[in-house]
């Protein structure tokens, strides 16, 4: 799923330690989370040195920045560790639970006129290997009878508000 902001009509700089608190539930019993906080550049950023409104070259468009989306942080969290990276454990299906994913630190400038994204999904194959959704010892030893599909819910309530924290600075 994604989220993206309106045109910023402001520089907004973001310096420290970013992190999301994510509310999500999988039908499985394990499921990994992934959390991307993307800078979206304006569709018109025209960098190659032609004017937007006179058009672009042949071939040209595809080497600009025109809505080039820069990743700012990007994390994986895997469920079975999600309470201690030592004790892996089952996720309970269907249950909200409640994901600290942090972002590391950063120091960004999201310009005027770009805007903010943040994308969440489930698998980030093949950066990071698949989660077969079913909790096994080791996913490294499942088998293909082991990846199940399962359907993996992010909660947006008032209850369950999953959240980027950013340290903006004036």
């Amino acid at each position: 799923m994604s989220f993206v902001s309106a045109p910023l009509d402001h520089d907004f700089k973001v310096t420290g330690e970013l992190s999301a608190d994510l509310f999500a539930s999988t039908s499985g019993t394990d499921s990994d989370f992934i959390v991307k906080l993307i800078d979206v550049y304006p569709e018109n950023a025209a960098p190659n040195g032609w004017k937007a409104e006179s058009g672009p070259e042949p071939g040209q468009f595809a080497k600009s920045l025109h809505g080039y989306q820069l990743p700012i942080a990007m994390e994986v969290r895997r469920g079975r560790f999600n309470k201690s990276f030592e004790h892996a454990e089952p996720l309970v299906p269907n249950r909200p639970t409640e994901f600290l994913i942090p972002l590391r630190d950063r120091d960004h400038v999201f310009l005027k006129r770009h805007r903010l994204m943040v994308q969440v999904q489930s698998t980030w194959f093949p950066a990071i290997d698949r989660n077969p959704q079913k909790f096994v010892s080791s996913i490294y030893t499942a088998t293909s009878e082991d990846f199940i599909p399962a359907t993996q819910r992010v909660y947006c309530t008032a209850e369950l508000p999953s959240h980027l924290v950013l340290p903006v600075q004036p």
